[in-house]
Order: structure tokens, then sequence, then C-alpha cells
């Protein structure tokens, strides 16, 4: 049970992370706060570099924007010393890999589908009681 404790706990801190900025907190920051066009990809601190790297890939500007951008974050992280981690980059690769029969099978399962329903309600409920059966001996 500490292991489904660690991850929740590692799940509630990247939430936490990764929480949008207000409208009233963006306004209230310099231009220079941001790398991005139009006040986008803030890095205020080092929380927010992180994010603004994960989800530089995934933006739909032009390759040489996301560039300028990847520098721009490379550039504020190393004067905020910020913890070196992977560099922001303008582009990303996606390798996918085929499952295994098992892995198919698995994942086609009704257990694997009811839990995996438990798991996502769980997650838009805290609070929910994710055994609500009363096992007596």
């Amino acid at each position: 049970m500490k292991q489904l404790d660690k991850l929740i706990a590692r799940a509630n801190k990247a939430i936490e992370v990764a929480a949008p900025l207000t409208t009233k907190q963006r306004k209230k920051m310099k231009k220079g706060t941001f790398c991005g066009p139009g006040r986008s990809f803030p890095v205020n601190d080092c929380k927010h570099v992180g994010v603004a790297k994960a989800y530089l890939a995934r933006s739909k500007f032009s390759a040489s924007t996301k560039k300028k951008i990847a520098a721009c974050i490379n550039r504020k992280a190393k004067q905020m010393g910020c913890t070196p981690g992977k560099k922001a980059k303008a582009t990303k690769t996606f390798k996918y890999i085929e499952l295994s029969t098992e892995e198919k099978q698995l994942y086609s399962s009704d257990i694997f589908s009811a839990t995996k329903a438990l798991v996502e309600e769980s997650i838009k409920s805290p609070g929910m009681e994710l055994f609500p059966i009363n096992i007596k001996d």
C-alpha cells in the first residue's frame, strides 16, 4: 500500500505543479516572464519551466517559433538555477511499440475496464470511497 500512497502523492504534486495560472496572476507578471508570443509559456519559476518544456512540442507554433521559445525557456531555467534536466526542444518524436498478445488481452479484459473506470471516477471525486462494500469475516 505504501507504493500506492507514493503514486497518489506524486500525482497530487503533479496536479499542483501544473495548475494553470489565473488571468489575474498572468496580468501581474512582467512581459519578460513569458517565452512565447501572446504571453504564452510563462516561466516565472522552476515548476513552470518544467511545464513549459513539457508543452512546447505539443504547441501549434511554427518550427522557427518553437526554437526561439525553447532557447528562451532554457536560458531562463539557467538564470533561475533550476535543476538541470532535459533541455527544451522544438520537436519531439514519439516511438510507438506494438503490444504483445497478452497485453492486448489484458487491456481488453472486463476487469481492466472496470478498474480503469473506478480510477477515473476516483480522480474526479477525491473523497470517493474506493471500496464501499463492507466485507464481514
